[in-house]
Order: structure tokens, then C-alpha cells, then sequence
């Protein structure tokens, strides 16, 4: 799973903007809003017919993620999260709203993926021993057998336990980490801000790489997210775009919306002995995930959702993940290798685009019969 370093889509905000514009260029109808929180940046763009001085929207934007950063930032020795990860069994920790909702999605994704999403993987990556590359020598010594097994007895969100509104747990070492979902909640929230606040209905908001937007861009068209080809050596200035995905227009009078998040293993993977090696790490087996997917998007109904079956579907081995994500419902692009596993991709025609039935639907792709 990733950390708050491993973002998915690859490109900065002016690689996910329309793609008909120039990303950066400013329009004197819609502003732009951009800053730092949770180890990456975050990206705003929005209609400021409200007339409403940016300085304050940002300051309300940074006040509401620094609840959040308070709330669930293992980097932070007073969070809420670390409080946890240091309680002993049978003790309760009062929880706030912004902890509840993401302590309750992910328990809704943990058992909906079968455990290949799992807040509680942490030991199992310091185990091996990474956090956001995997290299060649690790695979070369490797931690035991033993030293897996060990990390595994600490991986166990079923013992984490929520009564009301006060966290236990009843397993010692037991620790959460929502980093891969925690972007993606900060995307929510900020979009619930610029709503609720100033009722700014049309904006995008990024947060390394999860991306929620609303009605329409600058020249009123629904806003379109590139997706990049996941090709290893590629940078910010020379990315490849492999496909778009265009906001849907809703048939009700509800405020044209999308929720999406793309979560990938190509920057960070190796090939040993002709295997392909991830630096996600597959929660109930305990190793890298082996030829698992270089990149999957998701659209959901929010993009804590999205964000957390990304992962979900990045811990697993490729068939599995089209599968799972299939039965689930849900709405995933993936982008996968055309080569043999023992070979890297180098152009788009290496690459190809399979998308789930629930994201043809989306995405309007779905052959009429």
C-alpha cells in the first residue's frame, strides 16, 4: 500500500488539467489556488464569479487540512493516529468525525477486497525494509520467512475495534496508517468547502494526484483527466497521455460531479530473475506484489473511495484485480503491459487500456449491443 509520498497519477496539477488548455494559463473567470499538505502539494482551480479574495478560500482550505493533518498524520507525534498506535489493549480513544469516516471506508474496502487493502501493513513494509522504491538487493536478501511471519501477526484490522465514537484495539503493536486513503479524504474535504462555504459549484481539486471536480471548466465544458502511460523513464515535462476521462453529465438536476484516483507500481518496481516486483506490498502474503498492475484508476462516489480500491486493486496480481474490481462493481481503468513480463514498456503501443464493465458505463465506452 502506498505511503503519503507514493501519489498515483504521475503529473503535478498542470498535467491533469483539460487537455485543450494551457494547464497554468490563467483565466480571469476562474482562479487558482496551490500549496502544500501531506508530504505533496495540492492544486485548486475554481470560478470565482463569487468574488470571494483567494486568501481566504486558502486560508479555509489549509485550516480544514490541518484538522485532517491533526486527525490522521502518522508524521505528527500528537495526531490522533499516533495517539492510537501507542495505546495499549483494552484502552479507547475518542475519535473525531474526520477519523470515524475513514476509519469506517476503509473497513468497508478492507472487506470488500478481502484484506488487500489494510491500514495495519505498516510493520510488513518496514519489514522489508522500504517505503517507496524496492531494490534489487532486498530481493537479492530478503527478510526471512520468520521475519514475515512475525510482521504478519501485526497486520490484523479486525482487531482494531470501534465502539461509538472510541477507538480499541485488542492486539499489542497493532498500528493504522491511512495514507491510502488520506489523500483522497483531503480532496472530499476541500471540494466540501469550496461548496459549502462560498458555494463554488464549479472547481478542480488535487491532492498528489486524486482529483475531484465539478460542473464546468473555463470554457464550460465538462473538465477531462489525462491519464498517463505508466512509462518508467517518463518525467513531468514528458509525460504520455494513454487515455482521458471526461466528467459525466448527469440526467438529474444534481451538480455534475467526479471522483477519481489513479495508483500505480511502475516508478517504483524492479525485474529480478525475469519477475516483476512492486514496491506495494500484498498485505495477506506478506511480499511485493509479483506482475501486478503498473497503474489502475478508479472513479467513486467520493475520492477516499477512489483513492483506497486504487490500492486495493495495486496489491493484487493483475487477473485477481480486473476480477475483484469486476464482481465489486467497480468503476477501474487499468493499464497494463502488452510485453512479456520480462520486458519494459517503452512506447504507447506497448501499452493497453482494460476497462471494468461499471467504467465503460462511466466513462460512456460500453459497446451498444
Amino acid at each position: 500500500m502506498k505511503t503519503l509520498s507514493q501519489i498515483g497519477i504521475t503529473a503535478s496539477f498542470c498535467g491533469l488539467i483539460l487537455l485543450t488548455l494551457s494547464a497554468c494559463q490563467q483565466s480571469p473567470q476562474y482562479g487558482y489556488i496551490e500549496g502544500e499538505t501531506m508530504g505533496t502539494s495540492y492544486h485548486i482551480r475554481y470560478d470565482q464569479s463569487t468574488e470571494i479574495d483567494a486568501e481566504t478560500i486558502q486560508a479555509k482550505v489549509d485550516e480544514r487540512l490541518i484538522q485532517i493533518n491533526d486527525s490522521m498524520s502518522t508524521y505528527q507525534d500528537n495526531s490522533l493516529i499516533t495517539k492510537f498506535n501507542l495505546l495499549p489493549p483494552g484502552h479507547a480513544l475518542p475519535l473525531d468525525p474526520d477519523f470515524t469516516s475513514v476509519l469506517s471506508m476503509s473497513k468497508a474496502v478492507y472487506e470488500a477486497s478481502q484484506g488487500a487493502f489494510d491500514p495495519t501493513v505498516m510493520p510488513l513494509i518496514e519489514t522489508w525494509g522500504f517505503g517507496g522504491k524496492l531494490s534489487v538487493d532486498k530481493l537479492q536478501s530478503p527478510p526471512s520467512e520468520a521475519d514475515i511471519a512475525k510482521a504478519k501477526t501485526l497486520i490484523d484490522f479486525d482487531s482494531v475495534q470501534l465502539s461509538g465514537d472510541s477507538l480499541s484495539k485488542t492486539k499489542p503493536g497493532v498500528a493504522l496508517d491511512f495514507s491510502a486513503i488520506a489523500k483522497g479524504y483531503g480532496v472530499d474535504a476541500i471540494a466540501d468547502v469550496l461548496a459549502r462555504e462560498y458555494q463554488i459549484n464549479n472547481y478542480m481539486v488535487e491532492i498528489g494526484g486524486e482529483v475531484a471536480t465539478s460542473g464546468v471548466n473555463e470554457q464550460s465544458k465538462p473538465w477531462q483527466i489525462a491519464i498517463d502511460a505508466p512509462l518508467s523513464d517518463s518525467t513531468v515535462n514528458s509525460r504520455k497521455p494513454i487515455s482521458v476521462i471526461r466528467q459525466p453529465s448527469r440526467t438529474s438536476k444534481q451538480q455534475d460531479r467526479m471522483h477519481i484516483a489513479t495508483s500505480g507500481n511502475y516508478r517504483n518496481h524492479v525485474i529480478f530473475n525475469g519477475v516483476s516486483y512492486s514496491h506495494t506490498i500484498d498485505p495477506i502474503k506478506g511480499v511485493p506484489v509479483v506482475n501486478g498492475v503498473p497503474s489502475v484508476t478508479v472513479a467513486a462516489d467520493s475520492v477516499a473511495l477512489a483513492d483506497a480500491w486504487a490500492t486495493a486493486l495495486t496489491a493484487m496480481p493483475y487477473e485477481q484485480a480486473l476480477k475483484v474490481a469486476t464482481e465489486q462493481d467497480i468503476a477501474a481503468l487499468f493499464v497494463v503491459s502488452r510485453l512479456p513480463t520480462t520486458e519494459a514498456a517503452k512506447t504507447l503501443d506497448d501499452w493497453e487500456v482494460v476497462e471494468t464493465p461499471a467504467m465503460q458505463t462511466f466513462r460512456g465506452t460500453k459497446a451498444s449491443k
